[in-house]
């Protein structure tokens, strides 16, 4: 089989992790590698690739570099260029979207859904189309709490903040074309770095606990958040990648929408009590509001030195439940499972330790 992808994303930490994934799982099968980029990251994707190429022994001529912008008609691409990829892309995987709790609506609304519309556009004129794969997540079921189902969308739900919404808006979208074109939708629980050394590119998700801790270090007695009931879906970018790579190209997953969560999560205050105990050394005590603790981010001097979102305490709150049933019974036979977060808990946190004070990998908090 002579496969050709085509990624949207890159340079971003998914893309290109899940670049390395497929080439891993499936490298005797790809003839080619489409990664679509913004003008202006196009430096910068240059040297990446490269860099990634020579360091996996691998032939350069297997990726090409497209630029474009999914906002605009058959995603700004050149003429030539998107003759050429519509008749030869078997499979597309559209991650490219805004992912921060806190960006503005319009901007939000621009990338995740208009962008999606313009993808789904694009990829029915693709020729030799198997499989397009798209990027939503777990947290589209917004303010609804109880047990979540993968097979559930649109159930009167509200939001609590811009992404989830725009995502929710956007597989709508993608959902509607699953009659006409094969398609796999993959809503992951919240990513965090890998599970075996640690690796990410951005500290946000569960390091913005880690960047609470590290600036309240100095404090005698750490507390608890809020009550802590409800779940923490925290899953590690390697299970998430390894799950993709099996479930979009094998045939089991075709016109599915999976859950990449972590089967057996813990509880937030279980999560603090793991992070504080593993990162200093301390076991919480006592219990602060959440909305108390929301009230003072609303303080721009405070959030920005505890370099933490606002928006993340709304994940402290909601008793959502994410059943990952369809997921796990079609990895069965992958080898590919969700390990325990107590697990991983050392790695993150070494990685975190090593590259706290590398600006580039914190979000600008606003």
């Amino acid at each position: 089989m002579n496969h050709t992808y085509f990624i949207t994303g890159y340079p971003g930490f998914l893309a290109s992790s899940l670049i390395k994934q497929l080439i891993d799982d499936h490298h005797t099968d790809i003839e080619r590698v489409y990664l679509l980029i913004l003008p202006s990251l196009q430096d910068q994707a240059t040297e990446e690739i490269t860099r990634f190429s020579k360091k996996h022994k691998l032939d350069p001529e297997l990726f090409s570099l497209v630029t474009g912008d999914i906002t605009q008609p058959n995603l700004g691409l050149q003429h030539d260029t998107n003759l050429e990829i519509q008749q030869s892309a078997t499979h597309v995987f559209h991650l490219a979207a805004i992912y921060d709790l806190a960006v503005p609506k319009d901007i939000a609304f621009n990338v995740n859904v208009y962008g999606t519309h313009q993808v789904n556009n694009w990829v029915k004129a693709l020729s030799r189309l198997e499989r397009y794969i798209y990027f939503s997540t777990a947290y589209v079921s917004g303010t609804r709490e109880g047990r979540i189902y993968e097979h559930e969308l649109a159930e009167e739900q509200t939001f609590k903040n811009h992404y989830e919404q725009t995502k929710f808006e956007a597989e709508l979208l993608v959902d509607d074309v699953k009659d006409e074109i094969p398609t796999t939708i993959i809503r992951p629980g919240i990513v965090k770095g890998n599970s075996v050394n640690g690796q990410t590119t951005k500290f946000d998700g569960i390091y913005f606990m880690l960047n609470f801790l590290d600036n309240l270090c100095f404090l005698p007695v750490i507390p608890y958040l809020g009550e802590g009931e409800p779940e923490g879906n925290f899953v590690p970018a390697d299970y998430v990648l390894r799950a993709t790579s099996y479930l979009a190209i094998n045939p089991i997953g075709v016109g599915k929408t999976y859950h990449l969560t972590d089967p057996k999560p813990y509880q937030m205050r279980e999560l603090q009590k793991i992070l504080t105990e593993s990162y200093l050394g301390k076991t919480p005590v006592g219990r602060i509001p959440i909305s108390a603790t929301k009230f003072s981010l609303l303080l721009t001097p405070i959030r920005k030195w505890l370099q933490v979102e606002k928006e993340a305490m709304d994940y402290f709150t909601i008793h959502s439940s994410y059943d990952c049933s369809q997921a796990t019974a079609d990895l069965e036979d992958s080898g590919v499972v969700c390990p325990d977060l107590k697990d991983t808990v050392e790695s993150m946190i070494n990685f975190y330790r090593k590259y706290k004070h590398d600006n580039k990998k914190h979000i600008t908090i606003t």
